[in-house]
């Protein structure tokens, strides 16, 4: 297992992305190979996960600013690949973010809680073929959106007319309100012959 798991980390290492180029201009300027850079970032980042103060925002910050960031340059960009890429991780991202608030109240006491999470979140947005994204997707999110497709969208459908019927009945009882309590102002009482405040308090 350890030497699968050093293996993929390699052939990661070895491979031209993002995080790939950063580590590779710091191992120019500093002299540090590649995968001790790797292996002390990770070794920082996991004990102030475990032990710093804000643990659940840098967690988030990870799981948010990276992908968000590539998300952009893939709308930006002609190849539309890129977009199905992270359109699959913002599925896969918006699923665990609601199965974790129903288990969060159950986790969040868990000193290796939000490394677990992190390693999670970067697993999903490796920028390899194997991610967890594209493979949580293939596996869980597709097979059950596939089999209860039908059901989803008679669902979405009956709570959408709901939905518009109930705003145009707010729209038209609020319409129907004010045609009821509108005032005249004097100018249009007196084009429409009607006796205004001042000339009931002179009679007076």
């Amino acid at each position: 297992m350890f030497a699968k798991l050093k293996e993929r980390a390699e052939k990661f290492l070895n491979e031209k992305n993002f995080v790939t180029d950063i580590l590779g201009k710091i191992e120019e300027k500093t002299g540090i190979k590649k995968r001790y850079l790797a292996a002390g970032t990770v070794s920082v980042t996991g004990l102030y996960l475990i032990f710093g103060y804000g643990a659940s925002l840098l967690c988030n910050l990870i799981g948010f600013l990276y992908p968000a960031y590539f998300s952009i340059k893939a709308i930006e960009s002609e190849n539309k690949d890129d977009d199905t890429k992270w359109l699959t991780y913002w599925v896969v991202y918006g699923v665990f973010s609601v199965g974790e608030f129903f288990s969060d109240i159950f986790l969040y006491w868990c000193p290796f809680y939000y490394v677990c999470k992190c390693l999670f979140l970067l697993w999903c947005m490796a920028p390899v073929g194997w991610n967890g994204s594209q493979v949580l997707y293939k596996r869980v999110v597709r097979p059950f959106f596939l089999k209860h497709e039908a059901a989803v969208d008679s669902v979405v459908n009956d709570l959408s007319g709901k939905a518009m019927t109930a705003a145009e009945s707010v729209t038209r009882e609020v319409l129907q309100t004010l045609a009821k309590n509108k005032t005249l102002l004097p100018s249009e009482a007196a084009a429409k012959g009607l006796p205004s405040t001042s000339a009931d308090l002179n009679v007076d």
